[in-house]
């Protein structure tokens, strides 16, 4: 473990000047900040007293090709030495959006060819909402206008992204919330295909929908791996049950891949793994590696189609839609992917990272629940895993094991602090090497050796 190290002139006023000036988000508002980022280089950062830290968890589950890309910023200048801004209203359009639009079509499952640009994840959700509705207007069933979303599900914060998201202190910030976004349970398989003897039926989007009318309910929205309310998989035939069932009920299936896309799962988009494909897609994060603020959503051609036909303005959009710097960087990302054979690196790093996972729960009795794909992975914490005995919530040995691995020079995310549980993500830059893997697993074996509730 590093020693407390001396903080130097410079950051000791930057963390006053921050305290003064800056409200964080997703944060204890006036605390003095943990850290000062200066510089990144691959899965390394620095902060202002030169102190270097692994990136654990891609910073937000986005830098996805890890930090100083040069290609990216030159991506990013070469742009904006042309023109770095253009508005994307009243038909007015830029070569960079045009051009990634039709990557984004050639990257994402079949049918999924339009793009509607946004400048983030919560954005994306909320367009992805507000197409769905369009969309059930213009053929004229206007009663379809509520959603379905899943418990531990975190889709945003803007007002409706954050109704769909379940996550207490999100769900609940500020009294902030729409109308018609109701809640089931995720991955009950064998209720969405219509068991009804299933004792937990009544929390499924089947009955959810047999309930409330297939005819008032819009679309159902989903990652495919759920982020941050805990890393969780969907078992097998999950996925496609759900798909099913938009089908039979004539509802728009929604793929949140903010975090799951861009190989982070080890395929282009996590709906692959899983042979299903979305009417609506919601992008963002790995678009741009974090690099550029972008983010959008993919619209299937029957949804294109009807929306065509309106002889109206679509009253929706963004100042930043189509930001041309930002889309000719999102180009180059996916361009330094294909390159570089990302997706392969990913899949052939989640075996190395499926080993580490492996050892650490063999050799540690706290250590338990392990799961991993791609690079989107987690465990968690308990007084002993193998009875599944957790520690006292009021510990919060999440965070206090984040903080003992921060100590040793690794960033990581503590989930599920508000349901008692102790879940530590990883998800570290997809350019992550073996040695690399390696040594965070190290320092999380040492953490684990030496951790005190």
């Amino acid at each position: 473990m590093s020693s407390t190290p001396v903080k130097s002139k410079l950051t000791e006023q930057l963390e006053q000047l921050d305290v003064q000036h800056y409200m964080h988000p997703t944060s204890v508002p006036g605390q003095l900040p943990k850290m000062v980022f200066e510089s990144g280089d691959g899965i390394n950062v620095k902060n202002t007293d030169g102190e270097s830290y692994i990136d654990g968890i891609s910073m937000l589950w986005n830098v996805n090709l890890g930090h100083g890309q040069k290609g990216l910023g030159e991506a990013a200048k070469a742009q904006m030495d042309k023109i770095a801004f253009s508005s994307s209203f009243a038909g007015y359009s830029n070569e960079p959006a045009i051009r990634l639009a039709k990557k984004l079509a050639d990257w994402a499952p079949e049918g999924l060819n339009t793009a509607f640009y946004t400048s983030g994840g919560s954005e994306s959700n909320d367009t992805a909402f507000k197409l769905a509705r369009f969309y059930w207007q213009l053929k004229n069933q206007p009663k379809k206008s509520k959603f379905i979303s899943f418990k531990n599900g975190y889709h945003g914060v803007t007002i409706a992204a954050g109704t769909a998201t379940t996550l207490a202190g999100f769900h609940r910030f500020a009294g902030t919330h729409i109308p018609d976004m109701l809640h089931a349970t995720a991955h009950l398989t064998e209720c969405e295909k219509g068991d009804r003897n299933h004792p937990d039926f009544k929390e499924s989007a089947r009955h959810i929908i047999e309930t409330e009318g297939a005819d008032s309910i819009a679309g159902i929205i989903i990652e495919p791996i759920q982020g941050s309310g805990g890393v969780y998989m969907p078992p097998e035939g999950y996925l496609q049950a759900l798909r099913d069932l938009c089908d039979e009920f004539d509802i728009l299936f929604i793929a949140d891949e903010v975090i799951n896309g861009f190989g982070r799962t080890g395929a282009k988009f996590a709906v692959e793994h899983y042979d299903v494909i979305p009417d609506l897609m919601s992008l963002a994060k790995g678009i741009t590696s974090g690099y550029a603020q972008l983010g959008a959503v993919m619209v299937h051609d029957k949804i294109k189609e009807v929306i065509n036909s309106s002889e109206g303005v679509m009253a929706h959009g963004f100042t930043y839609s189509g930001h041309p710097m930002a889309c000719a960087v999102g180009i180059r990302n996916m361009e330094i992917m294909e390159e570089e054979n990302i997706v392969s690196h990913v899949q052939e790093m989640e075996k190395v990272m499926n080993e580490g996972l492996a050892y650490l729960e063999d050799k540690h009795t706290i250590f338990g629940l392990p799961r991993n794909k791609g690079l989107i992975g987690a465990f968690e914490i308990f007084e002993d895993s193998a009875s599944g005995k957790r520690f006292d919530a009021d510990k919060k040995v999440g965070l206090q094991f984040v903080e003992d691995c921060f100590k040793r020079n690794l960033i990581l995310r503590a989930l599920g602090t508000a349901d008692g549980k102790a879940i530590i993500a990883l998800a570290p830059p997809l350019v992550i090497t073996k040695p690399e893997i390696e040594k965070m697993i190290s320092i999380i074996d040492d953490a684990l050796t030496n951790f005190k509730a």
